[in-house]
């Protein structure tokens, strides 16, 4: 039995494309997963995470790799077969590994057979699965929404003399969750994956699903200055074409669908925007069901890499939640966005930013490879594979170079597959492997293993309070933990010189951001931190009560 939720250490998000090609076509899929469980967890050189996620696993025409489903309740053959899935889930569950899928409400694939009978006329008996409107009496779209892709949301459809709403890929149309028979098909697909056993799911893009009944223009954004592309999203405050006033009452159906189960969660992606305030997003997020739904906190992935940015964004939203309710759930990296090492400046930045987020409260997210020193890999233009950059004209939001092969040896194709990848592997793989760095004591890997390691073993890590401390506007960011009668500190230096810091009780170094070179406390309780160094701390009043 895997553990409760509320003691897993930590999620890993699987790219199912990129973690392990076991069938020699350049792709990854679940055999592969299934022969790399036992580096996840399970013996001693384990990484020894608790929790796995995968991105999309459904079939799909992959428009959008795999978030353009054409069915909710199977798997693509790219990725192998259901009872594949069932195999993994069961080896999984058997290293006490729980699994989440990714689930997609907002949009389907054009090629899913509610969409294909939808458009076939406007009588059917899916005519309102989707959101399909008359073109105004000039021809032009209902209204002014944009895709996030570029350009309109609105595609005619020449079949039905109409347009559909899509707001990411015109190959992914927007359900209407207004029509209670859509809600009901959504409800049956999170039943099917949680009588299978699934522990979690992923919400992708929740907030789209609710939208303004009367299809109002959005806005324009008075802030906005044309940079000659074609993606104008930026050029619309956002105010009608999503966050609707059902958004919370359907996510409401889903999470009580899963409380029929035992010891299931729901993680909702949601970015918050400058509509509503930050605690109204959150904590309208956190109180479906806060037993079992949760919001992801992605502020950390744009936070500027400064001691006072980084204090200011979790303080704030840990002063917005009740401990004892609320589970923070920080993700700083995934599938859309840069790898920590290219986006915080370098390799020494991340370290800081690994111990920062695993010694917060509640529950991370590690993007696969993170945990290695992955930076982005360059992919030349013809080998992109990323169909929104194409849509958006521009080619540098490819999100392809943060999605590439898991490099598990320095040798060809990294260890990921016999043949050429899908996306390239890059010159970094001679240091950044798992080979290279798994018996390597001061390696990216070690550091990670190390921290879930404690994160594991030491509750107050996972649900004790936080509780910043010292100087503002300093370059160090201090906090507390604590639970019970235990208390860690945690000293994290932004800066690239050298800090002296004073703490409020003399201790020891648990972890550092160099797990093969401590910093030591002097006999007045100062700690030296070298530039960019992060120090968990046990408090000697305070001790642990297990040993580390």
């Amino acid at each position: 039995m895997s553990k409760r939720w509320r003691d897993v250490n930590a999620i890993y998000q699987i790219y199912p494309r990129s973690f392990m090609d076991s069938n020699g076509d350049g792709v990854g899929d679940l055999r592969g997963v299934i022969e790399k469980l036992d580096y996840l967890r399970g013996n001693k050189d384990s990484l020894g995470i608790d929790a796995i996620w995968f991105s999309p696993i459904f079939p799909s025409p992959m428009a959008d790799m795999g978030y353009d489903v054409s069915d909710y309740c199977d798997i693509d053959p790219l990725f192998g077969t259901l009872e594949d899935f069932k195999e993994l889930l069961e080896k999984a569950h058997q290293l006490e590994l729980k699994v989440m899928v990714d689930f997609v409400p907002n949009h389907t694939s054009i090629e899913h057979p509610w969409f294909i009978e939808s458009r076939s006329s406007r009588t059917n008996n899916k005519k309102d699965y989707y959101l399909w409107r008359d073109a105004k009496p000039d021809g032009s779209e209902p209204n002014n929404w944009q895709s996030i892709f570029g350009g309109s949301a609105w595609e005619w459809d020449e079949g039905r003399g109409q347009y559909y709403l899509h707001t990411f890929l015109k190959e992914q149309p927007d359900l209407n969750w207004d029509n209670p028979m859509v809600r009901d098909e959504m409800k049956q697909a999170v039943r099917f994956w949680m009588d299978l056993g699934v522990d979690g799911i992923r919400a992708d893009a929740v907030r789209w699903i609710s939208k303004d009944p009367e299809l109002r223009d959005d806005p324009k954004n008075p802030l906005w200055r044309g940079n000659g592309t074609l993606n104008k999203f930026d050029s619309l405050i956002h105010k009608y074409s999503r966050f609707g006033k059902k958004l919370f009452p359907y996510l409401r159906e889903i999470t009580d669908v899963m409380a029929e189960y035992d010891e299931r969660i729901i993680i909702f992606e949601d970015y918050p925007d400058g509509n509503y305030s930050t605690k109204e997003q959150y904590l309208g997020f956190y109180n479906i069901n806060p037993s079992i739904g949760m919001p992801f906190n992605f502020q950390g992935l744009w936070t500027e890499f400064y001691a006072d940015a980084f204090r200011s964004f979790v303080t704030e939203f840990q002063g917005m939640l009740d401990p004892g309710v609320h589970r923070p759930v920080y993700c700083f990296s995934n599938h859309d966005q840069h790898r920590i090492v290219t986006r915080m400046g370098g390799e020494e930045q991340a370290r800081l930013v690994a111990l920062l987020q695993l010694t917060l409260p509640g529950l991370p997210t590690v993007y696969y490879g993170d945990e290695l020193g992955m930076p982005n890999t360059p992919v030349k233009p013809e080998d992109m594979r990323d169909l929104s950059a194409d849509s958006s004209g521009d080619p540098s939001v490819s999100r392809d170079p943060e999605r590439t092969p898991m490099q598990w040896h320095k040798g060809r194709y990294a260890g990921f597959s016999d043949v050429k990848p899908w996306l390239p592997v890059g010159e970094h793989v001679v240091r950044q492997n798992v080979e290279t760095q798994l018996h390597e004591p001061d390696s990216f890997l070690s550091l990670y293993r190390r921290l879930l390691k404690l994160r594991a073993r030491h509750e107050i890590l996972r649900n004790g309070t936080y509780e910043a401390f010292g100087e503002l506007e300093a370059d160090v960011f201090l906090y507390s933990r604590w639970l019970n009668d235990e208390h860690v500190f945690v000293a994290l230096n932004f800066s690239n010189t050298e800090q002296v810091i004073k703490l409020p009780h003399k201790g020891r170094v648990l972890c550092c951001t160099h797990p093969v070179d401590y910093p030591e406390i002097n006999h007045e309780g100062q700690i030296t931190l070298r530039p960019f160094e992060g120090a968990i701390i046990e408090c000697r009043e305070h001790p642990l009560i297990s040993e580390s």
